[in-house]
């Protein structure tokens, strides 16, 4: 564990994501005209097993974000036609969230310059390196969702 009483490195770190994650939607909002978040609801909505859709509540879940947000995002979304809210077959209270024909066609259209984002953004790293990155991050995520700050453990 690397938290000391100055919280430098810790504070150091946070803080980096936190610039991290502006700088991805920043360059995502200025390279490809989409926001991060739409752009994470296409690649979800657009993986093998999600062409029936998926509820509101599990896109929200994959996502990480907020209710408010992704119902936002999702309004900006069906307005351009690339996603469609439908009755649930099994639930006919909660609604599915799917990727339409136009959205799979925008997706589609977006892959080589997908491709050409992450090639440029992970110039500086090694094959090692971002196999590397991505176990931590993953270790990282796996910790943050168990903070409890009403016990000190």
């Amino acid at each position: 564990m690397i938290v000391n009483e100055s919280g430098g490195i810790p504070n150091r770190l946070f803080f980096r994501l936190f610039q991290t994650g502006n700088i991805l939607q920043r360059q995502v909002q200025n390279e490809m005209g989409i926001s991060a978040v739409q752009w994470a609801v296409l690649g979800a909505l657009s993986r093998e097993g999600f062409e029936e859709g998926t509820s509101f509540n599990q896109l929200k879940e994959y996502l990480y974000v907020s209710r408010q947000n992704l119902d936002g995002v999702l309004k900006r979304m069906e307005r351009d036609g690339h996603v469609i809210r439908i009755p649930d077959p099994q639930d006919r209270r909660a609604r599915l969230v799917v990727l339409t024909d136009t959205g799979r066609e925008f997706w589609d259209g977006l892959q080589d310059t997908i491709t050409e984002f992450y090639r440029q953004a992970l110039l500086g790293m090694s094959f090692d390196d971002g196999v590397s990155l991505l176990h931590l991050l993953k270790k990282l995520q796996h910790d943050m969702t168990a903070i409890s700050l009403d016990s000190k453990d």
